[in-house]
């Protein structure tokens, strides 16, 4: 009888344990769902989702479960070619470096996230590596590149530099990429995003770089660079290649930060503030 009563009161106390465990984790998830951003409960019902949208669409939650295009083995090539061409290009120019973001001040910087138009891509890694990476102690950079096939190029480039390709867009991978971007930010890495990529419109800001910010606690700080001899491709963003001994003007301009509480009106008001504060930095 001893041994009954002793079996039975054990069985009693774990049912209650279970019970409590139970307990404390909805109020966990109570807890959670107080804190997250209204995008994130309340998405928006109409329109399309951009590529941080925290709350995706039928058709975003299916392209977060496409696998990104590898680079293929002529891709990597031409990466390699890309990043001598990059290299011996930068030796030449003439950079005037004109820093008004105040950012990089007081010691080094804390991780940021980096936004430029699409066309400006060509001098992302000479304005990251030759201002930002000697201002700073982050362990790298990660930027966002397009999972498309073309989008194994830049993906296998950027690789070529050490920076970390996180791949998704607008179309594909948008969730996934959310996701992988907030993970380098973890880690204490600095994110790269061209916020009119990759299909445009030219020099329009999509709001999932505010989405991330709002995530992160990153601040965004705006670059753009103008050349004085280039040439123009004929893209939906006139992509600009630098020509050797050109003059150029590296610009940061001052930072934007978004609250974690911010509002959808208080985002829409922000992306505008960020998309104005970078079209005046931006000559063409």
């Amino acid at each position: 009888m001893k041994g009954l009563r002793t079996a039975r009161g054990s069985v009693i106390t774990a049912l209650k344990r279970g019970v409590n465990e139970k307990v404390a984790y909805c109020e966990m998830n109570k807890t959670v769902e107080s804190k997250a951003p209204e995008a994130w409960s309340n998405p928006r019902p109409e329109g399309p989702r951009d590529v941080m949208s925290m709350t995706p669409n039928k058709s975003s939650s299916a392209a977060a479960m496409v696998t990104p295009s590898a680079p293929r083995w002529h891709q990597r090539l031409v990466a390699e070619l890309v990043w001598a061409a990059v290299r011996a290009m930068a030796a030449t120019l003439r950079c005037t470096w004109v820093d008004r973001s105040g950012y990089f001040d007081d010691g080094p910087a804390a991780p940021a996230i980096y936004c430029l138009w699409h066309n400006r891509l060509a001098l992302s890694m000479v304005q990251y590596f030759d201002y930002v990476k000697k201002r700073n102690q982050t362990p790298g950079l990660a930027a966002m590149v397009s999972a498309s096939k073309d989008g194994g190029l830049l993906a296998a480039a950027l690789e070529r530099f050490q920076v970390q390709p996180v791949r998704g867009s607008s179309s594909r991978r948008g969730r996934q990429a959310l996701l992988e971007l907030t993970s380098w930010a973890e880690r204490g890495y600095d994110l790269a995003i061209t916020p009119d990529g990759p299909r445009g419109p030219c020099y329009v800001m999509q709001e999932g770089i505010i989405s991330l910010a709002q995530l992160t606690g990153f601040a965004i700080v705006p670059v753009s660079s103008n050349l004085s001899w280039k040439i123009r491709v004929k893209s939906w963003d006139r992509f600009q290649i630098p020509l050797p001994f050109s003059r150029c003007e590296m610009i940061y301009e001052k930072p934007i930060r978004v609250p974690r509480d911010a509002s959808a009106e208080q985002r829409e008001a922000l992306r505008q503030q960020l998309e104005q504060r970078l079209r005046a930095i931006t000559q063409d």
